[in-house]
């Protein structure tokens, strides 16, 4: 084992594993919105879903960070 590496727990490379895909879920529907937002006559309520869809997983992307990274008050 490298000792550079931190020792992860297997919660830890759980949320890692799950940050990783809701990252991409979350630039997935970033293209999407923008490729829908170039069409000749966007369809905006498509693109509302979208946003509202890729605000939802900010949130748990937002809290699966803090519970990887969590504050610490010196």
């Amino acid at each position: 084992m490298n000792d550079d590496e931190p020792f992860l727990t297997e919660e830890e490379l759980a949320l890692h594993a799950r940050l990783k895909v809701l990252q991409l879920e979350h630039a997935d529907l970033d293209a999407s919105i923008d490729a829908l937002g170039r069409m000749p006559v966007p369809d905006q309520l498509m693109i509302a879903r979208l946003k509202r869809k890729k605000l939802v997983l900010r949130d748990e992307i937002t809290k699966i960070e803090d519970r990887i990274l969590p504050d610490i008050i010196a």
